[in-house]
């Protein structure tokens, strides 16, 4: 977690330095909605919070485990949801889903890394 008082704000380059993702990358999920700047300054510069930081992390968790932009936006309500008060069963049951499916993304994931390494190893062992 952040250290940085939640009121703070910071610049789109902040943003996209402290979360290393590019600018481009930030640009495009505020334009589909998925996280909107906080504010804009007079000179229309983008302005994020602290929660922006926390939302777009969860954000970049999600984009390897393949989930659309539709999904994560589901996801980041229901998460949202969670956090304010009990989430009803049909969310619940939803996030159940979307949890299982994380889980067996990773586990692919996983699965695919140590076959990279086999192949790694199979080459560094031909040399």
């Amino acid at each position: 977690m952040s250290t940085r008082p939640s009121n703070t704000t910071m610049h789109i380059g902040e943003l996209a330095e402290r979360t290393s993702l590019s600018l481009r990358t930030i640009r495009h999920y505020d334009e589909v909605g998925l996280l909107p700047a906080t504010a804009r300054t007079e000179g229309g510069f983008r302005v994020y919070s602290e929660d922006d930081f926390e939302r777009l992390t969860v954000i970049k968790a999600m984009k390897p485990l393949g989930f659309s932009l539709e999904e994560m936006a589901e996801i980041l309500s229901i998460l949202r949801s969670h956090e304010g008060a009990v989430a009803g069963t049909e969310a619940a049951g939803r996030r159940d889903d979307i949890l299982e499916r994380a889980i067996h993304q990773r586990a692919k994931m996983a699965r695919n890394l140590a076959q990279a390494d086999e192949f790694i190893q199979t080459l560094s062992r031909s040399t």
